[in-house]
């Protein structure tokens, strides 16, 4: 990142120990972690924060033919990487995960000591929100995870389903009466298991069903300078909330034209 525009009377660590706005040169790993830090989980530590992280073009487009990755650039990836780094738990939708082609959270490094220290595991775990299952548990998400993957589910999910979840690997986490998934619930199950730290990446419908519940407290969002038009989704769809829901402005960087936006819900 070339250039930060504060926005609140927040600092930033620099590279010399201070802190303060670092402008003209990359900023370093550690710099973004501390930019991106969650806050403090509360009394207990046990209230959750979910974040979402998405890219949007100019004119509204989440994806290009299907897939986020060709609006991306090397620095949205950079913060993908830290977000995900900084994350108890990444949770994704069914959809998505069979879209993008979703592969396990590896252990980073870079990020190994920090992630110590905070008392998590070498990498994130990832949460499948699923009503049906209808996932390939042969997949390496499943198999082969270094953290076990979980499938979020309703506690009418076809039992064979969650019996073949269970023999791949997978923990099956239920946050719902019926078929479906509460948002809300499945966010207080993955904070019971001491998943406060969360982070959701989508697709556009899981988004919009968590917007709607109320329960996403912010959203990273970097605009790519491109125009795609066509009908490809927006990063949130779905039900529609009664009122807008207004969130602040925490900061906001820039690198070679795309703007990584980060909002949070108003405090108080």
């Amino acid at each position: 990142m070339r250039r930060l525009f504060p926005v609140t009377d927040e600092t930033t660590p620099n590279a010399a120990g201070g802190s303060g706005p670092v402008a003209g040169r990359e900023w370093s790993l550690a710099e973004l972690a501390a930019a991106y830090a969650y806050p403090d989980a509360g009394p207990g530590g046990s209230t959750p924060w979910l974040r979402g992280n998405m890219v949007s073009t100019l004119d509204g487009a989440a994806q290009h033919d299907g897939r986020s990755q060709p609006i991306s650039c090397a620095a949205d990836m950079r913060i993908f990487g830290t977000l995900r780094a900084l994350a108890d738990v990444v949770v994704v939708g069914a959809e998505t995960v069979r879209q993008e082609g979703y592969r396990p959270a590896r252990a980073r490094a870079e990020f190994a000591g920090a992630r110590a220290a905070a008392g998590q595991g070498p990498a994130p775990a990832i949460a499948v929100i699923s009503a049906s299952l209808d996932l390939d548990f042969g997949l390496p998400l499943f198999t082969s995870p270094l953290v076990p993957t979980l499938v979020v589910t309703g506690a009418a999910a076809p039992a064979d389903r969650v019996a073949e979840a269970e023999r791949a690997g997978a923990r099956v986490v239920v946050a719902g009466d019926g078929a479906g998934v509460d948002p809300a619930r499945a966010a207080g199950a993955l904070a019971g298991l001491g998943h406060t730290r969360l982070l959701t990446e989508g697709g556009p419908r899981l988004l919009g069903q968590l917007v709607a519940a109320g329960v996403l407290d912010e959203l990273c969002l970097t605009i790519s300078p491109m125009l795609t038009a066509g009908d490809a989704q927006r990063i949130a769809g779905g039900p529609a909330v009664a009122v807008p829901r207004r969130f602040e402005l925490v900061s906001l960087l820039e690198e070679d034209g795309f703007l990584f936006s980060r909002y949070r819900r108003p405090r108080g």
